[in-house]
């Protein structure tokens, strides 16, 4: 019993940290998309980057309120799509010269952080749901 109880509060610290590190990242994204309108006029990008961006840290937050097991793993799941799809935008971004590959990097390395915790805890909450 002990055991899960330690298992349980160190799932809740690792979503304390997700939920900060996407807000986080929800912030930065904020900062490049007026970034990319006023100094490149670029629009279309840039606005799907801040949607999927900032829903990252809108669905780990709505999980925290989920109705059972299975709600928090779906909406932690759509939350590592939405992480996943940020990702795209940010290499279409570099990659048609709109952002520099220092100024890529790093955001991108946020990105690829806030993927690896959402990867761990949707795998490690789907193994805690079957047992």
């Amino acid at each position: 019993m002990e055991n899960f109880k330690l298992k349980i509060e160190m799932e809740r610290v690792r979503e304390n940290i997700v939920m900060n590190k996407s807000y986080a990242f929800a912030l930065r994204v904020i900062n490049l998309y007026k970034y990319l309108t006023s100094e490149k006029k670029e629009f279309v990008l840039s606005k799907q980057l801040l949607r999927s961006g900032t829903a990252i840290g809108a669905l780990i937050k709505e999980s925290e309120h989920a109705q059972s097991k299975a709600d928090f793993i779906s909406k932690m799941n759509i939350a590592l799509k939405e992480a996943n799809e940020t990702a795209y935008w940010l290499h279409l971004l570099k990659d048609s010269d709109f952002i520099s590959e220092k100024e890529f990097e790093s955001i991108y390395s946020d990105s690829e952080e806030l993927l690896k915790l959402l990867v761990s805890i949707v795998k490690s909450s789907k193994k805690n749901l079957k047992k």
